[in-house]
């Protein structure tokens, strides 16, 4: 998660800059970075039937910005302009997190709330553009067919994992900052319905505007919606580029993004920095030390971020978005925890100690889970992943050396084999039977 977020960032703040131009540079051909199969957004349908067009924002996105190489064996020069963008990222994060959860507390009291302006301006005019309805109608009214798929609905449950950032340590992190009495029942409620209301909002925003380029392009919804990195930064700013005053919708989605992007990264690294504390208390939470030790976490990892900005950053950052938080870890992941609280510590002796924060127990229901349900759908999960199981390539035709799927699957298998060896390793370091370890 620390790589995937600040990337984003970096990304949508090289765009902000570039919405300001009095003309987009992902909209027309005549730009030095294009090449002879550019497909401009207004290009005459005789150069639309070029089978090997590719359009402006495409090449805006690979040529321009990433400078992308020809593969992950040719790293290429650092992108100077995405290196600035970075250091801005981390300086930004460094002054929202330096005083620990003070100071990024007040951060966020402006990070949190302002994209759901923006959100509610770029929904707003969503809806008013022509075609916007039949992109919310395919977004209401899904293939039943698929939704027979299996696979669908796993993909759904971790994007579910992804969007409450389960099983990753931020909120048992942040939650521990909270006062005993605390009730973290009804905070987990309003998480909950906050989250999946603002996704589903967030639907009709995107799919008013895929809708609206759609129809500008006379091909149906589905041929212009994209998932990963293409839908933000490729299919949503041509989108916006066909709107009346283009400049400003741009600047307004990117700006959200950007707020977006900012608040999930620093969340993040202060839950990484507080854990690291916690081991090191004297040492770390000390008023000067913290500053300083905040300062060289954050350094480190923008020097360690700057190989994602060269010409082949992109494939070192689909590789670890691949293989580094894939939906194999948030399941071994989410069967440990589900283990180490039901079955070690105890599912009913969990719900007491809720009830006594609280003062409310959680439903029988929430036992069940802990025990049997979700242990044994990310189970099942997990072994679909392993069935499924297919190479990461790129555009669908760059495939990466065997040496870069063996680093993927060691960052895989990091996560994956860190809880349980670690716990192994507690086990048997602390004296007393397996029942007494397990109870203290």
């Amino acid at each position: 998660m620390l790589y995937y977020y600040i990337l984003i960032q970096v990304w949508a703040l090289f765009y902000l800059v570039f919405s300001f131009s009095s003309q987009l540079p992902w909209v027309s051909c005549e730009n030095t970075w294009n090449t002879a199969n550019c497909l401009g957004l207004y290009s005459s349908n005789g150069t639309a039937n070029l089978t090997n067009a590719t359009s402006a924002a495409v090449e805006f996105w690979e040529h321009r910005m990433l400078g992308m190489s020809a593969g992950i064996e040719e790293m290429g020069s650092v992108r100077w302009e995405l290196a600035l963008c970075l250091l801005a990222s981390w300086v930004f994060c460094y002054f929202s997190i330096w005083k620990g959860v003070r100071s990024s507390g007040k951060v966020a009291y402006f990070t949190a709330p302002f994209p759901y302006v923006i959100l509610l301006i770029l929904l707003i005019r969503g809806l008013t553009l022509p075609g916007a309805w039949e992109g919310i109608y395919f977004y209401l009214y899904p293939d039943v067919n698929q939704l027979a798929n299996l696979e669908v609905w796993i993909e759904a449950g971790s994007q579910i994992f992804f969007s409450y950032s389960l099983t990753m340590g931020t909120l048992n992190v942040l939650g521990s900052y909270n006062d005993y009495n605390n009730n973290c029942y009804k905070d987990c409620f309003w998480l909950c319905l906050l989250n999946s209301g603002t996704s589903f909002v967030a639907g009709f925003v995107v799919f008013s505007v895929l809708g609206f380029m759609a129809e500008k392009q006379g091909v149906t919804v589905d041929a212009v919606a994209e998932s990963g990195p293409g839908l933000a930064f490729i299919a949503y700013p041509q989108a916006t580029a066909m709107m009346p005053l283009p400049q400003f919708w741009t600047v307004c989605f990117f700006l959200m993004l950007i707020l977006l992007s900012v608040d999930t990264h620093f969340v993040t690294v202060e839950s990484v920095i507080t854990s690291i504390s916690d081991f090191f208390p004297t040492l770390l939470r000390a008023p000067v030390r913290h500053e300083i030790f905040v300062l060289i976490f954050c350094s480190a990892f923008f020097l360690v971020h700057l190989t994602m900005v060269t010409e082949g950053g992109i494939y070192i950052f689909q590789l670890i978005d691949y293989y580094g938080c894939t939906r194999a870890c948030q399941d071994c992941m989410a069967v440990c925890q589900c283990v180490a609280i039901a079955w070690i510590f105890g599912a009913e002796r969990f719900s007491n100690i809720i009830q006594d924060m609280a003062g409310q127990k959680p439903s029988a229901f929430f036992n069940l889970c802990w025990r049997y349900i979700i242990p044994l759908l990310t189970l099942s999960s997990f072994i679909l992943y392993l069935v499924d199981y297919q190479h990461l390539k790129i555009n669908n035709s760059y495939v990466y050396p065997d040496w870069a799927y063996t680093l993927g699957w060691a960052m895989t298998l990091s996560s994956v084999l860190m809880v349980p060896l670690f716990a192994a390793v507690q086990m048997y370091l602390t004296p007393g039977t397996f029942r007494q370890v397990s109870a203290q």
